[in-house]
């Protein structure tokens, strides 16, 4: 999975930076912000809330 800064997250996690793995919370729907490095792509995302009931 690949994301991108400014594009809309798809689900509620921690968005971790391609290029210098630091962690970006963001909620879904809201837009995803750069990585506090200025870098603007995503690998990986982890710690989406159980949505079991």
């Amino acid at each position: 999975m690949s994301a991108h800064a400014g594009e809309k997250a798809q689900k509620t996690g921690d968005f971790y930076c391609a290029q210098c793995r630091e962690k970006v919370h963001v909620t879904q729907g809201d837009k995803i912000p750069s990585c506090p490095n200025g870098h603007k792509t995503f690998e990986t995302r982890r710690n989406e809330p159980d949505t079991k009931s």
